[in-house]
């Protein structure tokens, strides 16, 4: 299972992960979790469309590549939504897909060398075998 975003980072786990899965002979899960934008829920706006035009641009982009290398890197893929906090997203796509591994892209945010990332909290959670991608 691979965790992605639409990030540089979630892009090269992802190409990582459809390694694995193709040498492994796995269908990779690919992992979208929808975030609950918390503000914009408390002041009433309903954000649902806007999170799913973002896993509906990722699967077009997902498609895209895939298409780019068919008949010289085939991987099985299916891509999957959910919602909600990522690292709890991520923790019951796992539960629920079960994940074998799961793959992320390292943060490219500052504010979670102090917090800790989604890639962090996944490894301290020792449920999977975690690879965090840079």
């Amino acid at each position: 299972m691979v965790g992605t975003d639409g990030s540089a980072a979630a892009a090269r786990a992802t190409a990582y992960a459809a390694g694995l899965a193709r040498r492994q002979n796995a269908l990779l899960a690919i992992v979208y979790v929808q975030p609950v934008l918390l503000g914009a829920v408390a002041m009433g706006a309903d954000v649902s469309g806007t999170t799913g035009e973002v896993a509906e641009e990722l699967v077009r982009e997902i498609r895209a590549s895939a298409e780019r290398v068919r008949g010289v890197f085939e991987v099985r893929w299916r891509f999957h939504t959910f919602r909600g906090d990522p690292y709890l997203g991520l923790v019951r796509a796992a539960e629920q897909l079960k994940a074998d591994a799961v793959v992320v892209g390292a943060s490219e945010q500052a504010g979670h060398r102090i917090i800790g990332s989604v890639a962090v909290r996944l490894v301290k959670a020792g449920r999977w075998p975690v690879t965090v991608v840079p």
